[in-house]
């Protein structure tokens, strides 16, 4: 369920906005945090970005091998079958 926070700000001439500091407070986006953008319909959505397992999903524990990440679960079963 959306929530309206009454807040409204318009786009800049380089298609920005500004997300306020107590909405950023409330969310823990900090600066250099990186957002994942979702389209619903006519709805725009930001999400904070926590990367995920690309085998299993999992956003716990995760660690980046040569570009890729993976939870320490899997990466434990991929040590296993390598011969």
């Amino acid at each position: 369920m959306l929530k309206s926070t009454g807040v409204v700000r318009k786009v800049d001439e380089l298609g920005r906005i500004v997300i306020p500091i107590e909405l950023r407070r409330t969310m823990g986006i900090e600066e250099k945090d990186a957002l994942e953008i979702y389209v619903d319909s006519e709805k725009i959505i930001l999400k904070k970005y926590e990367p995920a397992c690309i085998f299993c999903g999992n956003a716990e524990e995760v660690v980046n091998y040569k570009g890729k990440n993976l939870c320490k679960s899997c990466l434990t079963e991929l040590s296993k079958q390598v011969i």
